[in-house]
C-alpha cells in the first residue's frame, strides 16, 4: 500500500522505543507547534470562520467549488467526459444550486474510474493510498494528499472543544488501532507527542477492560476517544466494577460508528459526562460535529459542500425530513469527488442553530450505511435500532450484542455475556426483544464468545453472513 514520507506516516512507523526518545526531546513543546504550520493556520481560520454570516459561507463555498471544478476540468479525463455528457460548463457556475446540473456519483464510480478521476499520477511522491473497510463488499480505495491529516485534525480538535476538550489534553483512545501486547501482556501503547494512550478494542475481555479502566483512571484529567461500541463496553464493566470506575473523564468523544440512544444513556450514567459525537468519513467530503448545547450535528460549511437529497434526488428542505448525505470535498485535490452519495442518511433540522448561533446546517439522527442500524421486517420494512429502544436493564449482564440476519422477519441476537450472566438472562432478553418487535422479526438469542467486527474493529448492530465473509476476505 502506497504511503508518503509524511511526518505523520514516519511517526506511525517508528518503534515505540524511538517514539519515547523523541517524546522526551519534545516534552513541554505545545502540541500545536508539534503538529505544524498548516494545523495552526487551519485552527486559526476555523476559530473565526465558524461564526460567519450566511453570505460569507456562500461566498467561500462558491470560491472553493469553482477551484475544484477548474482543477478537475484541467487535470482529469474522467471529469472532462463527465461534464461533457451532462452538458455542464464548470466556468458557468454562478450559484450553489447550479451544481445540481451534474449527476451524482457513488462508491462504484470511484472504483471503476479511479486513475481517470485523479488530477496527478498515482506515482507522485506526496500521496497516500487510502482504503476504507466498507460496510459490505469490496472496500473503497483512492489516493489522497499527504498533507490532509493536519487539516483534518485541526477540524476535529476544534470540534472537540465544544465537549470540554482542550488541545494538549491527555487522551485515552479505544478505536481501530492494532495495539501489540507488552512484556506484561497488557494491550497499551503511549504516543508522547499527542499524549494519547491507546488500548486494544480487539481485546475487550472483561479482564482486559478492567485493566484498561484502572489504567485510564490513573491518568489524571483526560478525554476518552472511542467507538461507541467500545465506550459502551467500558461503561458496562465500570458499572459492574465500581472499584475501577474512573472519575477523571472530562469529555467522551464517540466517532466512526452509529451512536444509539441506549449507548448514550449508558455511557453518561457510567462516566458522568455527555457523549459528544462527530460524523465524518475517509473520503473527506463532509464533517458534522455536535453542538456544545445539544446533540444535534452542525455541518462544517468550509470542509466541503454538503447536500441532503431525497429518494428522487431533490434537496431536502423540510425540517424533520430524511435524506441521503451527498458531499463535494474541498480537501482531497488528488481524487476529487463531486456530488458523491455517501450511503449515509440524516434528518434535516435547520440552517441555523439558535442555541449556539452558528449558521451551519443542523442535522439529527445520522445513520450509517444500511444495514448497520436496521433490522429487515417480514414485510420488507426497516426497523431502526433507535426504535427498538434497548436502553433499559434488558442488557445489564451483556458486554456486547449484535443482530445476525440473513432472512427478512428472522434474526439471531448474538450476546457476549458479562458478569452475572445465566440462562435465565437469555430467556428474559429473548422475551423482551420479541415483545418489542411485535412479530415483525422473530429473534432467537445466542450467547457467544465474540461478536463480529469489521477489519477496522467497528461493531455493527446488524450484520449478515455475506458481510462477515467480506470482512474475512479483506482482513
Amino acid at each position: 500500500m502506497k504511503k508518503s514520507w509524511s511526518k505523520r506516516n514516519l511517526w506511525e512507523a517508528m518503534p515505540s522505543t524511538a517514539k519515547g526518545l523523541v517524546g522526551a526531546v519534545f516534552w513541554g513543546v505545545p502540541v500545536d507547534f508539534v503538529l505544524g504550520r498548516s494545523f495552526r493556520e487551519t485552527r486559526a481560520f476555523l476559530a473565526q470562520s465558524q461564526w460567519w454570516s450566511p453570505e460569507q459561507i456562500v461566498d467561500y463555498q462558491l470560491t472553493n467549488l469553482r477551484r475544484i471544478l477548474r482543477l478537475v476540468a484541467a487535470k482529469s479525463g474522467f471529469y472532462r467526459d463527465w461534464f461533457k455528457r451532462a452538458g455542464f460548463e464548470p466556468a458557468a457556475l454562478r450559484c450553489l444550486s447550479d451544481l445540481q446540473a451534474l449527476p451524482t456519483m457513488d462508491k462504484n464510480t470511484v472504483i471503476q474510474n479511479l486513475e481517470a478521476m485523479m488530477t496527478c499520477s498515482a506515482t507522485t511522491t506526496a500521496l497516500d493510498y487510502v482504503s476504507t473497510g466498507g460496510s459490505s463488499g469490496a472496500p473503497l480505495a483512492f489516493y489522497a494528499p499527504a498533507g490532509r491529516s493536519s487539516v483534518e485534525y485541526a477540524y476535529l480538535t476544534t470540534s472537540w472543544e465544544r465537549s470540554g476538550y482542550r488541545l494538549g489534553d491527555t487522551m485515552a483512545v479505544i478505536r481501530g488501532r492494532i495495539v501489540k501486547a507488552g512484556r506484561d501482556g497488557s494491550r497499551h501503547e503511549y504516543d508522547p507527542l499527542l499524549r494519547q494512550h491507546f488500548y486494544s478494542n480487539f481485546h475487550m475481555s472483561e479482564e482486559n477492560v478492567r485493566a484498561y479502566l484502572a489504567h485510564l483512571g490513573s491518568l489524571g484529567p483526560c478525554v476518552l476517544h472511542a467507538y461507541a461500541s467500545s465506550a459502551s463496553i467500558l461503561a458496562r464493566v465500570a458499572q459492574q466494577n465500581p472499584e475501577v470506575r474512573p472519575v477523571n473523564l472530562k469529555a467522551d468523544l464517540l466517532e466512526s460508528e452509529n451512536v444509539f440512544d441506549d449507548q448514550v444513556a449508558l455511557i453518561e450514567a457510567a462516566f458522568g459526562v455527555r457523549p459528544f459525537s462527530c460524523y465524518g468519513h475517509s473520503e473527506k467530503l463532509v464533517l458534522a460535529s455536535a453542538c456544545e448545547h445539544n446533540n444535534r450535528y452542525h455541518v462544517w460549511p468550509t470542509y466541503g459542500y454538503f447536500e441532503l437529497l431525497d429518494e428522487d434526488g431533490k434537496p431536502v428542505q423540510t425540517p424533520g425530513e430524511r435524506g441521503e448525505i451527498v458531499g463535494t470535498g474541498f480537501i482531497n485535490t488528488v481524487t476529487p469527488m463531486i456530488r458523491y452519495r455517501t450511503g449515509d442518511f440524516a434528518i434535516y433540522e435547520a440552517n441555523h442553530c439558535a442555541e449556539c448561533g452558528r449558521n451551519h446546517i443542523v442535522l439529527s439522527r445520522i445513520e450509517g450505511r444500511w444495514p448497520q442500524g436496521n433490522l429487515c421486517a417480514s414485510d420488507g420494512g426497516a426497523i431502526s435500532m433507535t426504535t427498538l429502544n434497548m436502553h433499559d436493564d434488558c442488557m445489564a449482564r451483556v458486554q456486547e450484542y449484535q443482530f445476525l440476519q440473513d432472512r427478512a422477519g428472522e434474526a439471531r441476537l448474538l450476546v457476549k455475556p458479562g458478569a452475572g450472566w445465566t440462562e435465565v438472562e437469555r430467556h428474559r432478553i429473548e422475551e423482551m426483544v420479541n415483545r418489542r418487535l411485535q412479530g415483525q422479526v422473530l429473534v432467537k438469542v445466542e450467547a457467544v464468545g465474540n461478536v463480529h467486527r469489521t477489519p477496522m474493529g467497528k461493531l455493527l448492530r446488524v450484520v449478515n453472513s455475506r458481510q462477515i465473509e467480506a470482512y474475512r476476505q479483506h482482513a
